[in-house]
């Protein structure tokens, strides 16, 4: 099996997928219990560690009618009330840094798919 790989080319350590996964449950549960998306869902797609657990980028996909800049407005007028709540529920040597991203891979995805049908089924 092949680890995944970190930007700088050097395999990612078991750990650090763990640290990774676990933050990404827990913050999950914690944005769905706390922030409320009045006709959106948001879900959280990954989140990468630092390996010096710092900083934690978390990747944010969003459905529905609000725009994804003010979902991340929101998330970030809620990052350290999240921090906090992270430190209470994953216990690590440091509570990391959370720097919100718009994902935007899914509904690159479906324009993929969408285009691949025209290609398929041309109208005319």
């Amino acid at each position: 099996m092949r680890l995944t790989e970190t930007p700088y080319n050097t395999p990612m350590k078991h750990r650090q997928l763990r640290v990774n996964e676990l933050v990404k449950r827990e913050l999950s549960a914690i944005v769905a219990r706390e922030i409320n998306f009045e006709g959106v869902l948001v879900s959280i797609n990954d989140v990468d560690v630092t390996p010096d657990l710092k900083s934690a980028h978390v990747f944010v996909s969003v459905l529905g009618s609000a725009t994804g800049a003010s979902v991340i407005d929101k998330l970030e007028a809620h990052r350290p009330a999240l921090q906090a709540e992270l430190s209470r529920h994953v216990v690590l040597k440091y509570t990391p840094h959370l720097v919100f991203h718009l994902d935007d891979s899914i509904e690159r995805g479906a324009r993929v798919l969408e285009i691949l049908q025209n290609i398929e089924n041309p109208r005319g």
